[in-house]
């Protein structure tokens, strides 16, 4: 029998895409992006790029088809004479399981030389992916996106009718956070302890894991305010501690100010505030961070002097107390605001058993360990996420 022919193409607009805050026209597609239009002129280079790196971000719709193609084009970065960052993958769900994954190729590539800082472009093909053995029978399909990848989605072809899929049953979860949250180092979009959560815990999953970027910036408190949530979630301190970007006297009023901002749109939403996870080369040494290239891969470490904690510097362990400080002062008026030590998620003992490579960022195995301990600390008995 021959295989069926792709005859249905359809329009890759907004009501498709789950897990965006907006769109753009690219050059022949669009270009799904976590941040609206307006608060993306307020980013800086680091968080434009991050937010259209479609972290969380899935096509979903019902269909009969059982041959899928999707073209897109990815941008990505690499150093030049550095082991590059693995390829990103297109992961298929169908009924909520892992069918398929098809691995991103072609597309923009930005070199960066890590000695001068220049930047070069190469440019390769559109890239066609392929599921063509997709379940018979009418479904729910959604294709999760590459996380670390900027994608623009140029054409889906299907040979079966499509229809948009709305999440009206679903627990509607907001996570904001770091590279952690983004899924660093995690292999594929459907592997980040935040996509693992969201499966396990049947909920429509919108991710603000911003790599680098978790800078409590009040333009994207201001999202999440407007943003509709049922649960909320924020991982933070640590890309302030990265980035040294500010001292303790700045960084409680300026974190109560974020929580203030989402208070404003969800005053008794559960809310949860995760501190940061075990990073040895920040527990007690302030950044800012510098990269390492020395034996041909990206590996990080802290340029601080942690005399200089005395004077205010920030470091993991000092971050977490005033983060469980605050969070129990609030707790006085705010009977739904929770704090997770991120040590319960991963601690020096994990460290120990699964090393950060680049000593920064968990692997895919972390991930997954990260996500059992959250689902057992915030939707366990007692958690903040618990059902009634």
């Amino acid at each position: 029998m021959s295989a069926s022919r792709l005859d249905h193409h359809t329009p890759i607009t907004a009501d498709l895409l789950h897990g965006a805050l907006d769109v753009e026209d690219g050059e022949r597609g669009v270009v799904p992006c976590r941040l609206p239009g307006w608060a993306r002129e307020y980013a800086d280079p680091q968080l434009l790029s991050t937010q259209a790196q479609p972290a969380g971000v899935r096509l979903a719709f019902r269909t009969s088809a059982t041959r899928i193609e999707l073209m897109a084009r990815r941008t990505h970065m690499a150093f030049r004479g550095v082991t590059p960052r693995p390829d990103g993958y297109f992961d298929l769900m169908v009924g909520g399981k892992l069918i398929a994954q098809v691995q991103s190729a072609g597309g923009t590539a930005l070199i960066v030389d890590a000695v001068t800082g220049t930047t070069e472009i190469e440019q390769g093909p559109d890239h066609t992916i392929r599921f063509d053995e997709v379940p018979a029978g009418e479904k729910t399909v959604e294709i999760w996106l590459p996380h670390y990848e900027r994608i623009e989605l140029i054409a889906l072809r299907t040979d079966g009718l499509i229809e948009p899929v709305v999440d009206e049953y679903r627990r509607k979860w907001l996570n904001y956070g770091s590279s952690i949250s983004q899924g660093s180092n995690a292999m594929s979009p459907t592997s980040t302890w935040a996509a693992r959560v969201a499966r396990e815990g049947g909920m429509a999953l919108t991710n603000l894991g911003f790599s680098g970027s978790a800078m409590l910036d009040p333009f994207v408190a201001r999202v999440i305010c407007d943003q509709p949530a049922d649960l909320i979630s924020l991982e933070v301190g640590i890309n302030i501690v990265n980035g040294d970007v500010m001292r303790m006297r700045a960084f409680t009023p300026v974190l109560c100010g974020f929580l203030d901002t989402i208070r404003k749109g969800h005053p008794t939403t559960p809310l949860l505030l995760v501190s940061p996870i075990h990073c040895a080369i920040q527990e007690d040494t302030p950044g800012p961070l510098a990269t390492d290239f020395g034996d041909g891969c990206i590996r990080y470490r802290a340029t601080g002097d942690p005399d200089e904690v005395r004077a205010g510097k920030l470091t993991l362990h000092t971050i977490r107390q005033e983060i469980a400080r605050i969070v129990e002062l609030r707790a006085t008026h705010d009977a739904n605001i929770h704090h997770l030590d991120g040590l319960e998620l991963f601690g020096s003992a994990d460290a120990e058993n699964h090393p950060l490579t680049d000593r920064l960022h968990p692997d895919t195995e972390s991930h997954r360990l990260i996500a059992d301990r959250f689902l057992v600390h915030a939707f366990g008995d007692g958690g903040a996420f618990a059902l009634a």
